[in-house]
């Protein structure tokens, strides 16, 4: 609202779809990217024993010791070619998701106004909404389906993002 530009850092396990946000901040600095990886190993790490490449594009943000946390983690370090958003897929069909669902439909007055929204986003992304290529489950579900759908159903609506998306599920 007060046209100031900021800076969402992710990372999407490729396998899973698993989306992990490491932050927002209107000034991305080298020292900043290094702090959001170091985070994201000690919040995340069990998800990411199974990763092996780290795929960025050559922002100046990402300095050497922001590799270096990848490498020594035994992560090879990736970068995208110059102007070719089409080599890193993924990250391009998540910001797209996310703008359209919902950054372009809410006002963002702060910065941890839009860390709460990404983070409940996230979450969202990650534990409710359908994947094509995961064959309609999302990433992470927060429960699994039954087996049988029962005789008569009873729909609960929950809503996120400040009432922006709408989940809806069985009551059990």
């Amino acid at each position: 609202a007060f046209l100031r530009r900021y800076y969402v850092l992710f990372f999407i396990k490729v396998q899973t779809r698993e989306v992990f946000s490491a932050g927002a901040t209107a000034n991305p600095t080298g020292v900043w990217t290094t702090q959001a990886a170091r985070n994201l190993f000690l919040r995340h790490s069990a998800h990411l024993d199974a990763a092996r490449a780290l795929v960025r594009d050559r922002g100046s943000q990402f300095i050497d010791t922001f590799d270096e946390i990848f490498r020594t983690e035994g992560f090879k370090i990736l970068q995208t070619p110059v102007r070719t958003p089409v080599a890193n897929t993924f990250a391009e069909r998540w910001i797209g998701s996310i703008r359209r669902e919902l950054l372009d439909r809410t006002i963002i007055w702060n910065h941890r106004q839009l860390e709460r929204l990404v983070g409940d986003y996230t979450e969202h992304y990650n534990q409710h909404r359908p994947h094509q290529s995961l064959g309609q489950t999302p990433p992470t579900p927060a429960h699994d389906p039954p087996e049988t759908p029962q005789a008569t159903v009873t729909v609960l609506r929950t809503s996120r993002c400040d009432g922006l998306i709408h989940e809806y599920g069985n009551a059990a």
